[in-house]
């Protein structure tokens, strides 16, 4: 009787348990691949112990913290999320030095056996221009060098994070290249990036192609919202301006020498409020669809996740100048500024949603 019952049900349980093991595996795919940046530019935020919490309550799975901060690394300890972690750029000369590497690698890294290290982000958009730029590379080098001497090199990769600025073509993105002026300061760091089969961290916001440029760039296009193709370039169709400045940057690092390498997205991100188009409304748009988008990949490398960092977890307000203060998921009081898709319900939330 049992069993005649289960096969008369049968086709209805098993369309549920089709649909709920759809959105799970989309569901994990956005667990497994975006991260949020946590920015301690402010004098009225939480403390850490804190931070990680709200980490946790909303399925934030993924942390990049700009710097080492001792009280940030402690209370991530356990956690089990996993951490993109900063050497600033003020370190790189010091961090040039291999016994100060190793030092530097010992005293924030291995000291903490029980956070989940994922990348060393040496240095964050430094230029050629730049007084320190000189020390990148080898400050690179010996922060690989000296994880890898803690048998660490397999769980924990070596990168350094870049700007669009760089980019000297970006249209149409099968064309994309960088300056030249950048490709003489790049190329040896893209060869290390081969090298050591760590990906490239690029920092990519629409929102400043869009407001620097907002007679030649729709909003739609840049907030994911345009219906039709805005950029036809081959075989590749493009409807947004994220997915036009990624594949410029893989055109880009093709040409360099770099087209084994992924790109992972370590900010973006849009302001709520302090410029053209910062709305809370734009910025819900833009993360919204930003989180949901990523998981797809892109028009030159379809079907492959792109693991992103959303920029950034709290509005911080001893940036300069206003805009940068705005950028925030949350208030530093902890409450969301506007809902965030990106929870992940629970089974039984799922569950019942469908029945």
């Amino acid at each position: 009787m049992a069993v005649n019952s289960y096969v008369k049900s049968s086709p209805r349980t098993t369309i549920v348990l089709l649909l709920l093991g759809l959105l799970m595996t989309n569901l994990h795919l956005t667990e497994a691949q975006i991260g949020v940046c946590y920015g301690t530019l402010g004098d009225n935020l939480p403390p850490p112990e804190e931070v990680v919490e709200l980490y946790t309550q909303n399925n934030f799975q993924r942390m990049r913290l700009y710097n080492p901060n001792i009280a940030a690394l402690q209370a991530l300890e356990g956690s089990n999320i996993e951490l993109m972690l900063g050497v600033p750029n003020k370190a790189l000369q010091d961090i040039a030095n291999q016994g100060n590497a190793n030092s530097w690698v010992e005293k924030y890294v291995t000291n903490y056996t029980k956070v989940k290290f994922r990348y060393i982000a040496v240095g964050n958009e430094v230029s050629l221009s730049d007084s320190f730029a000189q020390f990148l590379l080898p400050a690179m080098k010996n922060i690989n060098n000296a994880i890898s001497a803690a048998g660490l090199h397999n769980q924990i990769k070596v990168s350094t994070a870049i700007n669009t600025g760089v980019l000297g073509t970006s249209y149409p993105p099968s064309q994309g290249s960088f300056q030249t002026q950048a490709r003489s300061f790049l190329d040896s760091i893209i060869s290390l990036l081969v090298e050591i089969r760590a990906p490239l961290l690029v920092n990519l916001h629409p929102y400043h192609s869009y407001s620097a440029n907002t007679q030649g760039i729709r909003l739609d296009y840049a907030l994911f919202t345009a219906n039709e193709v805005t950029v036809q370039d081959g075989q590749l169709r493009y409807h947004n301006l994220f997915d036009s400045l990624v594949d410029a940057l893989y055109s880009a690092l093709e040409e360099a020498g770099g087209g084994s390498l992924e790109i992972v997205i370590s900010e973006s991100g849009w302001p709520s409020a302090g410029g053209i188009g910062a709305t809370l409304d734009n910025a819900r748009i833009y993360n919204t669809n930003l989180i949901q988008h990523v998981k797809g990949g892109t028009p030159k490398r379809p079907g492959k996740a792109i693991e992103t960092y959303v920029f950034a977890m709290f509005d911080e307000n001893r940036k300069t100048p206003e805009l940068e203060r705005h950028w925030g998921l949350f208030l530093p009081n902890k409450q969301s500024k506007y809902p965030l898709l990106c929870r992940i319900p629970s089974a039984t939330q799922i569950v019942y949603s469908i029945v």
